[in-house]
């Protein structure tokens, strides 16, 4: 089932509900520390106050790299953002794209026999939405990639 022609490059894909509460719970997070480090006792000296707010950012700091997953498919390839490292791949480098029951994200099967996994898409957002973004990724990969090489 090929991509509609409507389907305009670049398309990204990213669990939007999971960075709205990321977002939120990390501006949560910096606002209570602040506010724990200002209305605590007089006995806790500036330091244990800094360390306070900086618990605060450094909590924040990993909800942010909680919330960098990403797919960008543009007409050159592939580009997977996942918690710490990104990726840019080719289109004829992604040979298959998995996404079986039980999964937790998208697993692309690559050129060179290694997998990688492509944490955008993932059913926190929604199972119907995870599959539908991962037929659409497959149906890229069949139209451009390594899918069309096949005999």
């Amino acid at each position: 089932m090929p991509v509609p022609a409507a389907t305009a490059l670049p398309v990204t894909w990213a669990p939007r509900r999971n960075r709205v509460v990321l977002y939120a719970l990390c501006a949560v997070m910096v606002v209570l520390f602040s506010v724990l480090a200002v209305v605590l006792p007089e006995s806790w000296q500036f330091n244990d106050r800094a360390m306070m707010v900086g618990s605060g950012l450094l909590f924040a700091a990993v909800g942010v790299m909680l919330a960098r997953p990403q797919v960008v498919a543009d007409e050159a390839g592939l580009t997977v953002v996942n918690f710490v490292r990104s990726r840019r791949l080719s289109w004829a480098e992604v040979v298959r794209v998995n996404f079986r029951a039980g999964d937790p994200w998208v697993v692309l099967d690559l050129a060179d026999g290694t997998a990688l996994a492509a944490v955008g898409i993932q059913p926190g957002g929604g199972r119907a939405q995870a599959i539908a973004a991962a037929r659409a990724l497959r149906d890229l990969v069949e139209q451009r990639g390594a899918g069309e090489q096949r005999p």
